[in-house]
């Protein structure tokens, strides 16, 4: 395998890695400022610490800006934004087990959505480890009785932003340069995320010392914006070129995985055998994509001869 793209593998598993055990943190945040509102916060930092960089160590991308790189990080960042903005309104009206559930699905849309926008046909190995991956999902997620409502089916949405938002990486890092297109969707993000909470939310919050310097929101927002937002991002429109949006949904597929080990261990969240189970079928769909076709195909003659 060549090395850029194990490299570029093993980043996006830190990349989710970063966001699934700094899930926790979010939940604490959460309870003293509203979720749009604390977006709106974590992206925008995230954003003035990129483009602090973006000025000061690489001025010379500035010279790159054009409409198209201006539209395409602006698509990338409302992707982004509806799978942020979908997942907090589904989870008024849902389970947070079903949302976990149907926002993994993206790791299904995402092939789907390859073929049929980018014209990528996902290869045997990807197709099993998204199946394989998939039944993981569920079993780590759906631990009660599974009846549809309307949260579900905003959360459905929320899956579909993320899977558009890998598709759409996937097609403009390698057009342009990495640094100037994060900027562009971390601050589409933050963006909107301030007019949804100045229409929807009690936004004066955001600006209240009693709240944004409480212990779990302050500590949140620093390493949000930048590990989970800036780095991470960053990271996600960098190293995507190297590889298939495929195999970074089921990279990213791992992120409840650790979100349930944070929970475990900062938490004191147990999981059940069904859990530990579907943990193991994500990894295990994950490391069967990453398996070369043709020694998958080989086991398999030897297996039926």
């Amino acid at each position: 395998m060549n090395r850029s793209v194990i490299f570029a593998d093993v980043s996006l598993l830190l990349v989710a890695f970063v966001w699934g055990t700094t899930f926790v943190l979010v939940q604490n945040a959460i309870a003293f400022l509203e979720p749009f509102s604390f977006n709106g916060v974590r992206f925008f930092m995230a954003a003035f610490l990129l483009g602090g960089w973006l000025v000061i160590f690489e001025r010379e991308q500035l010279k790159k800006i054009n409409k198209k790189l201006l539209i395409s990080g602006i698509i990338m960042g409302l992707f982004l934004f509806i799978g942020y903005a979908f997942q907090t309104i589904g989870l008024l009206h849902t389970t947070s087990s079903k949302a976990g559930f149907i926002t993994g699905l993206s790791v299904v849309m995402v092939p789907v959505f390859s073929f049929i926008l980018l014209k990528i046909k996902p290869g045997f190995n990807a197709i099993i480890g998204v199946s394989i991956a998939t039944a993981g999902l569920y079993l780590l997620t759906m631990t009660d009785k599974v009846s549809l409502n309307i949260g579900d089916a905003y959360v459905l949405i929320c899956a579909v932003g993320f899977a558009l938002h890998i598709i759409f990486t996937g097609k403009y890092s390698s057009k342009y340069p990495a640094l100037l297109l994060t900027v562009i969707q971390v601050g589409t993000v933050a963006l909107l995320s301030g007019i949804f909470a100045f229409f929807t939310e009690n936004w004066q919050q955001a600006f209240e010392t009693g709240v944004l310097f409480k212990i779990n929101v302050v500590t949140a927002l620093i390493v949000t914006s930048l590990f989970a937002t800036a780095l991470a991002f960053f990271a996600q429109t960098a190293f995507q070129r190297f590889t298939t949006p495929t195999r970074v949904a089921l990279i990213f597929a791992m992120e409840p995985v650790f979100a349930a080990a944070a929970g475990f261990m900062w938490a004191n969240e147990r999981l059940s055998f069904s859990a530990l189970t579907g943990c193991l079928l994500i990894f295990a769909g994950m490391v069967f994509a990453e398996i070369p076709a043709k020694k998958t195909l080989s086991i398999f003659r030897r297996k039926t001869a």
